[in-house]
């Protein structure tokens, strides 16, 4: 008998201990980039929607054009996002207003990894 209460004592503390650090800190929040375009992207930042403050995502690697993607996690903040991406050949293109809490992921075009102007409809402004 006395085993057993040592052991739900023991199972309620680790309980207890879990929930307590885990309540400190947010949901982890995960988004997938997708890179259809010609370029490899080498770099990837992050702000909340209108700063200029963005935070570095690290990729471990360049994220080669054709068709690949990377996970990456997203600082805690606001939903909406604006993502800041650099190619190989030193274009760089923001993408403003992602709703990271929405949608899951961005995916890159063929059109987003040329040189070239960008049709008005597209949802992003090129960075000299």
């Amino acid at each position: 008998m006395l085993n057993r209460a040592v052991l739900v004592s023991f199972l309620a503390s680790l309980l207890a201990a879990t929930s307590h650090a885990h309540a400190g800190g947010a949901a982890t929040r995960y988004f997938d980039l997708v890179n259809a375009s010609h370029d490899s992207v080498t770099s990837l930042a992050v702000a909340p929607a209108g700063d200029s403050a963005f935070h570095q995502i690290d990729l471990g690697a360049p994220l080669r054009g054709g068709v690949t993607s990377a996970t990456v996690e997203i600082p805690e903040g606001d939903c909406v996002r604006d993502f800041l991406l650099v190619f190989a050949d030193g274009r760089t293109l923001i993408y403003p207003g992602i709703d990271v809490c929405r949608y899951r992921q961005l995916r890159l075009t063929q059109r987003d990894g040329r040189s070239g102007p960008v049709a008005p409809d597209r949802a992003l402004v090129r960075v000299p």
